[in-house]
């Protein structure tokens, strides 16, 4: 989901896109093994003003109006989008995601995910466990960055990230392994 209109800038798209085919193309293998990639912005707001649900981004040749066919495809999703008669399930995917109740979605399966996940207490443990461990990266990618820096005592950065600090000297002593 894209907030800011400013995220949704064309070049993110194009940064993401070339990310997913550094990582889905291995050493030796041919680019014709490159599967299709899709990079997807659900926008809040209508970043391109012209009411659709839905815009779909390709290359084009130029000179000839065909496709290029280079298996890149990018999508932006109207969040407002809101058309009564519409009742394809792109449109209910879109009500969907503007709903905080389960009760008030109309796709069954995602209303059955977001139940699943906001009111039944194995969902919101597991909820909070990835949460946990994105709080827990990120707090370690703190630290390392303080570490890199050197100017604070391996206990100050404990303070800072409110990591043991066992972890904080196992992370030193990991960064002079990779600098060694």
């Amino acid at each position: 989901m894209q907030k800011d209109d400013e995220g949704a800038n064309p070049k993110r798209a194009r940064y993401h896109s070339a990310a997913m085919d550094v990582d889905n193309l291995k050493v030796r293998e041919k680019f014709k093994d490159l599967p299709d990639t899709y990079v997807i912005f659900f926008t809040e707001n209508d970043v391109f003003g012209r009411g659709k649900p839905i815009y779909r981004v390709e290359r084009m040749i130029l000179d000839s109006d065909e496709q290029f066919n280079d298996g890149e495809h990018i999508l932006y999703i109207n969040g407002t989008y809101n058309n009564e008669s519409d009742t394809s399930d792109l449109a209910k995917l879109i009500h969907d995601f503007r709903c905080s109740k389960s009760e008030d979605m109309l796709l069954v399966p995602f209303a059955d995910k977001t139940r699943f996940f906001k009111e039944t207490q194995e969902g919101v443990d597991r909820m909070c466990r990835v949460m946990e461990e994105r709080v827990n990266d990120e707090r370690i990618r703190i630290a390392v960055n303080l570490l890199k820096i050197g100017i604070l005592s391996n206990e100050k950065i404990a303070e800072a990230t409110d990591l043991p600090i066992e972890v904080i000297n196992e992370l030193e002593e990991k960064l002079k392994g990779i600098s060694a």
